[in-house]
């Protein structure tokens, strides 16, 4: 009799082990992962959004909030910040629901829902080439999985290459992930609120600084944490923002913001969407500080 006990122990114990290998596989484990550099896989957007500044494990709340919000939207997260460069408290990110793409007509009772909730509403524009690649989003895990084995290839990707690809965007549909970076027209990716954290900063820098600064510098909206450029211009060119000159070294090792787990799950928060789900005027048209979005560890 104990050996029957045993043996069916054993079995249950050899099919949960089934379950949940089968489990993770579908969620994507070796799902195949393919970079590019090509056209974005969104037009034009216009988004409800909220910016908040802090680790990026903290972001989940965002998206359950948005997503409870416009359930049947797409989400979008925006992360601008290199973590292995800036502390975690003082990472900036946008979460929100995409509420229109191309021409498409914004639903003006969804804007003043969000608005309602404390949502700005900014809009993207499209861009002719970006890095960008995409993950399937079939369980909740699949976004855990996609974090931890799509940043590493893109920071391999846009380090082989030189490119100046920033900042870092997530766009979540129904059964799939998409992840670009602009290569083009990056600051126009940067919602009102970061623009007015690097004036302040560049303000107060300029306030405290004792050394000379000639007029161009004096204007310059300079990012020292995320080595983020930005500029007013809402025009600029790809050949000129596609590659950096410095040195491809200070890159680091390709793994990006440390999200691996996001230190929250989406899954803990019950979140699963449903959707169809700056140096001066010059800087982005001849950018000489290489940022390639927030790749590597998040402290």
């Amino acid at each position: 009799m104990p050996d029957w006990v045993s043996l069916c122990v054993l079995i249950s114990l050899f099919i949960s082990l089934l379950t949940v290998a089968g489990y993770i596989l579908y969620s994507g484990l070796l799902s195949d992962i393919t970079v590019l550099t090509g056209s974005p896989p969104v037009k034009k957007i216009t988004f409800a959004y909220k910016f908040k500044q802090g680790p990026y494990k903290n972001c989940g709340e965002l998206f359950k909030e948005s997503h409870s919000i416009g359930p049947k939207l797409s989400c979008l997260g925006v992360y601008y910040d290199d973590p292995r460069k800036v502390p975690g408290p003082q990472c900036r990110y946008a979460v929100g629901s995409i509420l229109s793409e191309g021409e498409n007509e914004v639903d003006e009772e969804l804007v003043k829902s969000f608005e309602t909730s404390g949502f700005n509403v900014y809009s993207f524009p499209e861009v002719t080439h970006v890095v960008t690649t995409s993950f399937p989003r079939r369980t909740h895990l699949s976004v855990l999985l996609g974090i931890t084995r799509v940043y590493p290839r893109l920071g391999v990707y846009i380090k082989e290459r030189r490119l100046c690809a920033h900042p870092f965007l997530e766009i979540y549909r129904e059964g799939q992930i998409e992840f670009m970076a602009p290569l083009a027209r990056q600051g126009d990716f940067y919602v009102p609120e970061v623009r007015q954290a690097e004036k302040s900063l560049s303000e107060l820098e300029e306030t405290h600084s004792d050394s000379e600064v000639s007029g161009a510098e004096s204007n310059s909206e300079y990012s020292s944490g995320s080595g983020v450029l930005l500029s007013d211009s809402r025009e600029t060119s790809l050949a000129a923002s596609s590659v950096c000159s410095a040195p491809v070294q200070d890159q680091g090792d390709g793994n990006y913001r440390g999200r691996s787990s996001r230190e929250t799950s989406f899954k803990e928060l019950d979140w699963e969407p449903t959707g169809g789900q700056l140096a001066d005027q010059k800087s982005l048209e001849a950018p000489t500080q290489e940022w390639w979005g927030a790749v590597g560890g998040e402290e």
